[in-house]
């Protein structure tokens, strides 16, 4: 009987220091993830200098949250003076719920690897200076409530893949170079035309059957 509350002992202390792995392994996953937009930035005001690749796990780094089990579930870096481009790496932060980049001068696209954030509620790119396409994997993002990418270059039709997601309440792509016509199906419903103003390309609300989504795009 010793013998075997011996070998369960040992199980149950081999299982603890597995567990213990496997969450080290993710959070350093975490941490590369979120150096590698760190090397993506200029950051004139050392904001991002607590973000030290050589600490066991993300957070403890200012601008950085997360939860009870050490996985980042929020990235606050809005008006922080930062520059350069969005990582696509962002995109392996799998249980990040709150991505807060607005009002910096961040160049580039959005990276479709961000369309891999399942657990995301708020994309707040606003006010930057992104160029390119909506990405249309954001449409995979189901439990996405707040999307705000106004204020920037961004081209290209408005994703029909948007319309799918249930609990989106805010959108707001105003101040950009979209074109096409404006969703008007599923929570585009009950969005405000105003959170689409001053796209000189875009056409108002779309006539379902009667015109393609995207005219003046080419």
């Amino acid at each position: 009987m010793a013998s075997r509350n011996y070998r369960l002992e040992l199980f149950a202390a081999s299982l603890t220091v597995t567990l213990a792995l496997i969450h080290l392994v993710e959070a350093n996953s975490e941490g590369d993830a979120l150096y590698a937009l760190r090397r993506s930035l200029t950051d004139p005001d050392h904001v991002l200098q607590s973000w030290d690749p050589t600490l066991v796990n993300p957070c403890t780094w200012f601008h950085v949250t997360c939860n009870q089990d050490n996985r980042v579930t929020r990235v606050d870096l809005g008006n922080s003076n930062l520059s350069g481009h969005l990582a696509p790496e962002l995109g392996k932060l799998e249980h990040l719920q709150y991505l807060e980049l607005y009002k910096n001068n961040i160049q580039g696209t959005i990276p479709s690897e961000l369309g891999n954030l399942k657990n995301l509620i708020s994309l707040d790119l606003y006010n930057n200076n992104l160029t390119g396409i909506v990405p249309t994997s954001l449409g995979k993002l189901k439990s996405l409530v707040f999307l705000r990418l106004n204020d920037n270059r961004l081209t290209g039709p408005i994703p029909r893949a948007l319309t799918a997601i249930p609990s989106l309440k805010v959108v707001d792509v105003s101040s950009n170079d979209l074109c096409g016509t404006i969703p008007t199906n599923g929570p585009f419903a009950h969005i405000p035309l105003q959170n689409f103003e001053n796209n000189p390309r875009l056409e108002g609300p779309e006539l379902l059957g009667l015109a393609s989504y995207d005219t003046n795009c080419t």
